[in-house]
């Protein structure tokens, strides 16, 4: 057997031992976002019922800044041994490539996609002094101002920014982006009509709803979801096709051994059927994922393109 084939197979031989042998040490669980975030509750809760199946503790580490790219960053330059892994969003993963010039990391190229963990629709809020009750009624409003309107989102080229934009497109009238740094001062802003929409995730509004200070119109998910039964989609509302999800999913850094994403990918699953871990989620407002690492990466070659035709449309760039 020649040196340089007899090392091939040493190496697959080494990297299927180390498979088999995973995990023998904590695992870290990289968290884009601080402590208190959605995203760190999805790797809280996921992370108390791994540890369980996998004998070792899984360690939670905040990154938070650069729209995520931080702790996605450090995903991808970790070694592709399965003991870093990090919960990626639309963000750092399907909007940053045409958005910035210049990224530390390749998604594409850097990340290994293992399982969709959750998504999430953004509902349509509006101030409760305005008189639309229905998107169509809100649509006929936005036209009638010429322009002459303001909407909020969380954060320049956000899930909630780009949503309405592609809404925008769709339904035919002019708005101005006021970005601001998160949900609560953008919910607050379309509270006191500073600004007059907001899309963002329905937890983040749901004190302003119940204080009668900001209307619901319509989520941008497929179909209703069991905790906003009562609230009509976009789709339904008129523009068929319409879906806009906030979603995350567990990475790991581009050459982790075949069998060992497999392996993740089956406990994530497992752990995502239990009961408590599904009504923590639903409780969140949140649709369990799951599926295989292909699902998962389709999932986000389809995201990027229709997200990054509406990001070059309308010139939205962070540098």
């Amino acid at each position: 057997m020649k040196k340089s084939a007899a090392l091939v197979i040493g190496c697959a031989l080494s990297l299927a031992a180390a498979a088999q042998g995973w995990p023998d040490k904590p695992v870290k669980l990289v968290v884009p976002a601080p402590a208190g975030s959605s995203l760190d509750f999805i790797a809280r809760t996921l992370g108390d019922k791994l540890r369980d199946r996998w004998k070792q503790p899984v360690l939670v580490d905040n990154k938070a800044g650069a729209g995520g790219m931080l702790g996605m960053t450090a995903v991808a330059k970790a070694p592709a041994d399965g003991y870093t892994l990090g919960i990626g969003f639309n963000g750092p993963i399907a909007f940053g490539p045409y958005m910035y010039k210049k990224m530390a990391y390749d998604p594409a190229k850097d990340l290994l996609p293992i399982v969709l963990t959750s998504s999430q629709p953004n509902v349509l809020a509006v101030p409760a002094s305005n008189p639309a009750r229905t998107l169509p009624e809100f649509v006929a409003w936005a036209r009638k101002q010429g322009g002459k309107i303001n909407y909020a989102s969380v954060g320049a080229g956000s899930s909630s920014h780009l949503t309405m934009e592609l809404f925008k497109s769709a339904a035919g009238f002019e708005a101005t982006h006021v970005p601001f740094a998160g949900s609560p001062p953008a919910g607050i802003s379309v509270a006191s009509d500073e600004t007059q929409a907001l899309f963002t995730v329905a937890p983040a509004l749901l004190p302003l709803v119940q204080g009668g200070r900001v209307r619901l119109l319509a989520a941008t998910s497929p179909k209703r979801t069991e905790t906003m039964k009562d609230l009509p989609t976009v789709a339904e509302s008129g523009y068929p096709g319409f879906e806009a999800l906030a979603w995350n999913g567990l990475f790991s850094a581009a050459g982790t051994p075949t069998d060992l994403v497999a392996r993740i990918n089956a406990d994530v699953n497992e752990v995502m059927k239990d009961s408590n871990v599904r009504d923590a989620f639903a409780k969140q407002g949140l649709i369990i994922g799951g599926g295989s690492p292909e699902d998962f990466k389709a999932f986000i070659a389809a995201e990027s393109l229709k997200w990054g035709a509406i990001i070059k449309k309308n010139g939205i760039s962070i540098d």
